[in-house]
């Protein structure tokens, strides 16, 4: 990898929690689909996810794009999504595809609401935690959030460095102790 490779996949790890080339990765395997049909579900052209995975870029500039990626990955985390039937998973990837993002919520046409314990993400709920955390602020917002807390909230302050800026990995296993 050259040193644009290198600090791109880097910034991946800050603003993502991991290369995006491992995310995308994970959902190309689970939805059997081409980079070109994810990347049309995603609303991005093909080249930009190649470049995405591929370290030539680091960044998703669109929140829209990224609200389809969370909205996503948490749908396809649901334990249920293999249970389904093939025209009703397609039909919920066309609902993320027509998915728009607004400041503080996620609107389709086809809104379902659902109280949080039914919702499709509850699987893995460190991705969720995550995903709100980093479409809502960048990781530099992040850690200096924690910085303004930590002396009078440093248990804020940590969950706020593990959970919104740090390694997937390390989330899972803070959140683990946090609730186990």
């Amino acid at each position: 990898m050259t040193d644009s490779h290198t600090r791109n996949v880097e910034r991946q790890i800050a603003w993502y929690g991991e290369p995006l080339g491992d995310r995308f990765g994970r959902l190309l395997a689970r939805l059997s689909l081409s980079q070109a049909q994810l990347a049309a579900v995603l609303g991005l052209s093909a080249p930009m996810l190649s470049q995405l995975m591929s370290g030539h870029r680091s960044k998703i500039s669109s929140p829209a794009v990224l609200a389809r990626l969370l909205q996503l990955e948490a749908m396809v985390s649901d334990a249920d999504w293999d249970g389904l039937a093939p025209d009703e998973q397609a039909r919920r990837l066309a609902d993320v595809r027509a998915a728009e993002r607004s400041t503080l919520t996620m609107v389709t046409s086809d809104v379902q609401a659902s109280p949080p314990a039914q919702n499709p993400g509850a699987g893995d709920p460190v991705a969720v935690i995550q995903g709100v955390l980093r479409a809502v602020a960048s990781a530099a917002e992040l850690e200096g959030a924690a910085r303004l807390l930590e002396q009078d909230h440093p248990d804020l302050a940590e969950a706020l460095r593990v959970l919104g800026t740090g390694r997937t990995p390390d989330a899972r296993a803070y959140y683990a102790r946090l609730i186990g």
